[in-house]
């Protein structure tokens, strides 16, 4: 038995992961499948990291994309 793992992309403007074709954020199509770092924001307002990311809205991101 084969067991395949659903390929994740991210978005390369404002590194949120992606379910779909297309960013909900920024609406760009620009994707990626190489990245790095897994990232879950639930308050961007106190977050450190959030704030050096410029991440606004809460949400799943990537540290790094390629």
């Amino acid at each position: 038995m084969v067991v395949r793992k659903k390929q994740v992309h991210v978005c390369r403007e404002c590194h949120r992961v992606v379910d779909g074709e297309a960013c909900v954020i920024c609406g760009t199509s620009n994707l990626s499948e190489d990245w790095a770092g897994y990232l879950v924001i639930i308050d961007p307002e106190r977050s450190e990291i959030a704030r050096k990311m410029n991440i606004t809205m809460a949400g799943r991101y990537a540290l790094k994309v390629r």
